[in-house]
């Protein structure tokens, strides 16, 4: 499981080190911090970045809200982002609105407010609204990571190291060669959001990653993944196998 990650663009060192504080506090990590609107760009292409909060103003100008629209027109560039700003003019607001920010937050910011930004912008941005107040999930599912919610923080898991899946009452176990992750979603719910290529049923309780099979031992109803896992191959689920190249 890795700490998302979130570039600050903030000229002000005070605010941008107390913001640091915060999110180094919630076990987020943060990237980098652009002073200027130049130096987010760089960081914005040089570095792996989640989520980022923008100052709408950088040295006077309102740099921030020309780097929003700017990540906006790249294609499959745009990432999620909140605002961050002490000012109250009504047309900056509306240039602002604009970008399709997450949130627009007034300085001095409050701890729970940011937190809370960040989680509202994961979930807006990956189209699954209030997943982190529901009461039966806590987890935004993307292509290519599972973001958790972790007390007051988000972690990630990458897709692609998911070896399978295990739905345990209302709670899915999430299986990696060297973790293992106790999520609130139901395995149906889950299965709905993952790439049904990617992720196939083994068992009425059980999805597994089809790239990591190693093995499949039909006098045994067993399927063998990376790692030397195991597990069970229900009769009702074998239909897959006729789909995969299997050499005799």
């Amino acid at each position: 499981m890795d700490n998302i990650n979130v570039l600050i663009i903030e000229d002000t060192p005070e605010q941008s080190d107390a913001l640091s504080k915060v999110l180094l506090a919630n076990n987020y990590n943060v990237v980098g911090i652009a002073r200027t609107y130049t130096d987010a760009l760089k960081l914005f292409y040089s570095q792996t970045i989640d989520i980022i909060v923008i100052d709408v103003f950088l040295d006077g100008k309102p740099d921030g809200i020309t780097f929003a629209e700017t990540i906006n027109i790249i294609p499959n560039a745009s990432k999620p982002f909140v605002f961050l700003t002490s000012s109250q003019d009504r047309q900056i607001f509306e240039r602002a609105k604009l970008t399709k920010p997450f949130s627009f937050l007034m300085k001095p910011f409050n701890e729970l407010e940011i937190l809370y930004a960040l989680e509202m912008a994961v979930e807006k941005f990956y189209e699954q609204n209030n997943v982190f107040l529901s009461e039966d999930q806590d987890t935004v599912i993307s292509n290519d990571f599972l973001f958790i919610k972790k007390k007051n923080a988000l972690k990630k898991v990458a897709i692609n190291a998911i070896l399978y899946i295990e739905v345990e009452d209302r709670y899915c176990n999430i299986i990696t060669e060297g973790e293992k992750f106790v999520i609130l979603i139901s395995l149906t719910k889950i299965s709905a959001l993952l790439d049904a290529n990617t992720f196939i049923r083994t068992h009425r309780n059980i999805m597994v990653n089809v790239s990591k099979i190693e093995e499949i031992i039909l006098a045994d109803n067993l399927v063998v993944l990376k790692g030397g896992h195991k597990v069970n191959l229900s009769n009702s689920y074998k239909d897959f196998i006729k789909k995969m190249n299997i050499l005799s």
